[in-house]
């Protein structure tokens, strides 16, 4: 039986199962961490409930897209998506100035994808096909980045949190840099070149074009500046392991 995909915006009820899913998080499942760990664990918290199904949500999305190309126009289903992932935002956003007002690197991403996701979804409605692939690059680490988080907050105290955190880092740097560093900015140059050759301008203003392609471009540079520090560190971590073996 054929699922029906309404036509009508499902952000609403996206919107309170997240706010729900953060209160089970910061009231019941973390409430003993201390104030210190409680923001990150609770944010780390419904993004598991976020970053895995949109994943297999938008690729079932892309696949059944009749006319799937840049400017193709939304199918309800990718609507459906999106309203998803908005609703995850604006959740873990309104976490963040609340609770952590002075991240202004997490605030600012919250409200460019925001951007980027609303005028897709509510003003263009059009391209959605290129932002689900997007999505798909930056959330199919999502699960492992947050076991990751979650065990680095508690690796000081909890001995098997730290060895989680430790055997999780390199497959989670490496699966990392292949989404963000290579496959992303494939995918991102193709759709730079398609929106700024003007093909797209009958459906979706050239201001948005260029728009998405510099919040996208930006967030790829600081994906990538990020997981090379972690690099580093790890590699610099692992010496002083060896060096401390030789003596």
């Amino acid at each position: 039986m054929e699922v029906v995909i309404p036509d009508y915006s499902l952000f609403p009820s996206f919107f309170a199962m997240f706010c729900l899913i953060y209160l089970l998080g910061r009231l019941v499942i973390f409430h003993k961490w201390s104030p210190k760990q409680l923001p990150d664990a609770s944010s780390c918290f419904i993004s598991l409930f976020h970053g895995t199904p949109a994943v297999f949500l938008a690729l079932s999305a892309i696949v059944s897209q009749p006319i799937r190309g840049f400017a193709s126009q939304n199918t309800n289903f990718q609507n459906l998506v999106l309203d998803f992932s908005i609703a995850y935002f604006t959740t873990d956003l309104l976490h963040y100035l609340i609770f952590i007002p002075g991240d202004y690197l997490f605030i600012g991403h919250h409200l460019a994808t925001l951007f980027v996701f609303v005028t897709c979804r509510y003003l263009v409605l059009h391209g959605a096909f290129a932002i689900l692939v997007l999505l798909v690059f930056a959330e199919v680490t999502s699960f492992c980045q947050n076991v990751w988080t979650l065990a680095g907050l508690r690796k000081e105290e909890v001995p098997i949190a730290a060895r989680i955190h430790m055997f999780l880092s390199p497959p989670f740097y490496a699966l990392y840099t292949a989404m963000r560093c290579f496959a992303g900015p494939v995918f991102f140059y193709k759709m730079s070149a398609f929106h700024l050759s003007g093909k797209a301008s009958d459906v979706i203003p050239m201001w948005v074009s260029v728009s998405w392609i510099v919040v996208v471009g930006a967030a790829i540079a600081v994906s990538i500046l990020w997981i090379s520090n972690l690099w580093m560190e790890l590699f610099r971590e692992m010496n002083q392991k060896e060096e401390k073996k030789g003596r």
